[in-house]
């Protein structure tokens, strides 16, 4: 049994940490949402898929609606924080707080067989730390805990006092000592408020305020405000094609790093399946709507369309194994692929080995399923065998990027399908290090190709800037390009082309697309 004098002096300081620990959460991630200009309760919303989606999603439909979520979220945060350190109007805030959390729980309840784009931090089952915060709300609320160590205690006193004039002195000595004391208690969260303020102020000036909400996941989205123009758009058959696309290499996290051994990791790293989901959803709000693709991510682009409404379009690279060689593109149309393509070093693969009549049996079985089928190449050789032999392709993926960077080999040492081969130590040999060996070549021999044309590796896998890459493949002839890119540069190679494409000087191949 707990004793009366337990119970009388300390769950009421039990109660008021907890009050105050819980303002000091609200206060955090409502004052910043509120100073970042860019923060916005839309992710997290369009991400709800239980019951009540559709209803969230329906409540930020206009602009009006999603300025009025947004306020409340930051505002009420904050205003709900401040007063629960404080204790004022406890009971008030407390049953606001249990609300806010709520609704957050009805977004992303935590049962399983559930799958959503943005979770909260890990994984739960049934119990969450909004159910945990919102019972523990649903308490301070019953037990008056304002009137424990906080303003309420003072508001409360006040009105059931009343001294009266024929009290003795001694008395109103006792009386006077007792109110300084409530009165300490009564604003005991002020100097919890202050240890805020302090704290939070050197966390902005020194890293910036850090957070990653669990009620309302924060996705940086800071500049989409600095996006200058639409993409324009070509045609590859009856699809619309952005004239930049997305790529998948750093999706897969095939960094072609020359001799750097751990990049491939880190991008891994960095890219998880939350961040790509994000970086797709920026894109495609950016106007790129189309990215390539390779079979084994279809499940992570089904999941980011299915969250958001996605309409990108994706173009699989197929493989073409040498057993069940059609398996790969089977699994491509399984998955939802908009096009298909023969991946570039297969395409060099069987065309090295004098097998261009395999290219053609998995063209004509693409096209016999009804869809668009292209060519992927590095050797410009696997392109001039494909249009030499009339294998009927819809469109050309090959590489082009100019040799003006400092870890391409020199040029009379490049050797026809040598990328598909081993690399070499010498540093004058191919290393992961070049994708287009003879550009000038390229842009001479595709200047009679009519048909669209997707240059890739037009930034050389990162050692040629964009402004440069991009003008050289648009200027030399090809139809699109096709961009890796993390999340934070794509505002920014969005630009970069609109920028090119609308200040083109020296095409000389006409637009097939």
């Amino acid at each position: 049994m707990i004793s009366t004098t337990f119970r009388n002096r300390y769950i009421p300081v039990f109660l008021a940490i907890l009050r105050i620990a819980i303002g000091w959460h609200f206060l955090y991630e409502g004052l910043v949402k509120i100073i970042d200009p860019a923060w916005s309760a839309r992710p997290f919303l369009e991400g709800s898929r239980w019951i009540f989606g559709d209803f969230f999603r329906w409540m930020i439909s206009g602009d009006i609606g999603m300025s009025i979520v947004d306020a409340a979220n930051a505002y009420g945060l904050t205003l709900i924080g401040l007063v629960l350190i404080l204790g004022l109007f406890t009971r008030l805030a407390s049953w606001s707080g249990v609300a806010l959390l709520f609704m957050y729980y009805l977004a992303y309840p935590p049962f399983g067989g559930f799958s959503y784009g943005f979770p909260s931090e890990g994984s739960y089952l049934v119990v969450n730390k909004n159910l945990i915060e919102l019972f523990a709300l649903i308490i301070l609320a019953l037990t008056r805990s304002g009137q424990f160590f906080g303003l309420d205690m003072l508001l409360e006193k006040k009105k059931i006092i009343s001294l009266k004039k024929s009290e003795i002195h001694e008395e109103s000595d006792t009386r006077e000592r007792n109110q300084r004391r409530e009165l300490l208690k009564g604003l005991a969260g002020l100097p919890f408020l202050a240890a805020f303020g302090g704290t939070f102020v050197k966390n902005l000036s020194e890293a910036g305020p850090d957070v990653v909400s669990g009620a309302t996941i924060k996705v940086d989205y800071k500049q989409m405000k600095d996006l200058k123009g639409k993409l324009p758009e070509g045609k590859l058959g009856n699809l619309n094609i952005s004239r930049m696309i997305m790529g998948c290499n750093l999706i897969g996290g095939w960094a072609h790093a020359r001799d750097l051994i751990y990049a491939n990791t880190l991008f891994k790293a960095y890219n998880n399946e939350r961040k790509i989901i994000e970086t797709l959803y920026l894109a495609e709000q950016a106007g790129i709507n189309t990215t390539f693709m390779v079979t084994q991510y279809y499940p992570t682009l089904n999941k980011y369309k299915n969250i958001y409404n996605g309409k990108i379009q994706s173009i699989c690279q197929a493989m073409l194994p040498d057993k069940d060689f059609f398996s790969d593109i089977n699994l491509a149309i399984d998955s939802g692929a908009t096009a298909i393509y023969i991946q570039g070093g297969e395409g060099d693969r069987y065309m090295k080995a004098g097998k261009s009549d395999m290219i053609l049996k998995a063209i004509n079985y693409i096209k016999g399923q009804g869809f668009i089928a292209g060519l992927g190449a590095h050797s410009l050789e696997t392109i001039k065998v494909c249009e030499n032999t009339c294998i009927p392709v819809d469109f050309y993926v090959k590489t082009l990027h100019h040799d003006k960077y400092w870890s391409a080999h020199p040029e009379e040492n490049r050797e026809e399908y040598s990328i598909i081969g081993s690399n070499s130590t010498d540093h004058d040999q191919f290393h992961d290090n070049i994708w287009d060996l003879y550009p000038s070549r390229t842009i001479e021999y595709m200047k009679g190709v009519k048909k669209p044309w997707f240059a890739f590796k037009v930034l050389a896998a990162g050692a040629i800037p964009p402004k440069d890459g991009f003008r050289f493949a648009f200027e030399n002839g090809a139809d699109f390009i096709c961009v890796g890119m993390f999340d934070f540069q794509v505002i920014d190679d969005v630009n970069t082309a609109n920028e090119i494409l609308a200040n083109l000087n020296k095409r000389e191949r006409e637009w097939f697309s």
